[in-house]
Order: structure tokens, then sequence, then C-alpha cells
């Protein structure tokens, strides 16, 4: 939907992973570190390619901030804008239950948020909203 408002692609980060990070938590293992550099690198080149045209939304679970800096390292500060979709544990288990077709079983749910470093310097919006009024909120915050 921001893309849509921005007029700009959408991409889903989750159609990056390569397939052995897919047979993995598909299997019900989280991902570590190691499994996820390459993943992060591939985006970072993407971001810099994206970035060199209009631009593109990406919907990544960037959890940590040194994965955040490997996404944005490829690129100028100001072309990397972090949106932090903040939520709790069950709203985001209840969402994730409700999908389907997904690789990641919603019992690795609790790997995320073990891992998870909030962002101090994103655009933090509560998922608790519409979606009309997330992206409104974010509209109104990236200008």
């Amino acid at each position: 939907m921001l893309a849509s408002e921005l007029g700009i692609p959408f991409y889903d980060a989750d159609g990056f992973h390569p397939p052995e990070n897919i047979k993995k938590m598909s299997s019900g293992r989280p991902l570590d570190d190691q499994d996820r550099k390459p993943w992060l690198e591939t985006l970072a080149r993407e971001i810099q390619k994206w970035n060199s045209n209009d631009g593109a939304v990406l919907a990544c679970s960037a959890l940590k901030k040194s994965y955040r800096v490997i996404l944005a390292s490829k690129s100028r500060d100001e072309d990397v804008q972090f949106i932090y979709l903040k939520g709790d544990r069950d709203t985001i288990l209840k969402r994730m239950k409700s999908r389907s077709g997904h690789y990641m079983p919603p019992e690795l749910l609790d790997s995320q948020f073990d891992a998870l470093e909030e962002p101090a310097d994103a655009i933090s919006v509560s998922i608790n909203k519409t979606p009309q009024v997330i992206v409104n909120e974010i509209l109104a915050r990236l200008s």
C-alpha cells in the first residue's frame, strides 16, 4: 500500500532467501546471523539498484541493528529510511497463523522476538491501526 501511494515498486525480502534458508525455516529451525548474511548482502545490492532508479519499498524483518547496517551499506544514508511496524507477539502470531502458503511456520516467531533489537532511528508505527491509517502516518513522517 505504501509503495502504491509513493508510486514505486514493492518487494518482499522473503522472496530473496536462498533455498537453504527456506528449507531450514520450513523445517522449523530459525536462521542465525551466518544464514542471514548472504541474504542481507543480496538485499543491499538490490537496494542500491532500486535507489539508482526511483527507489522501492522493501518489506523485511531486519531484526538487528547489524542487519540494518548491512542493508544500508551500499547506499547513501539519505537513500534508506527504515520503518518499524511495531506489534506485540500475540497480534503478530494471530496474523501469521491466518496467512497461507508461507514457508516460515508461526512457531519461529519467538526466535524472531528474541533476536529483535528495536530500531532507534526508524519511523515507528503501531500495527494496531488500519492499513490506511498506518500508511498515512508513514507518509506524514516521511515528508
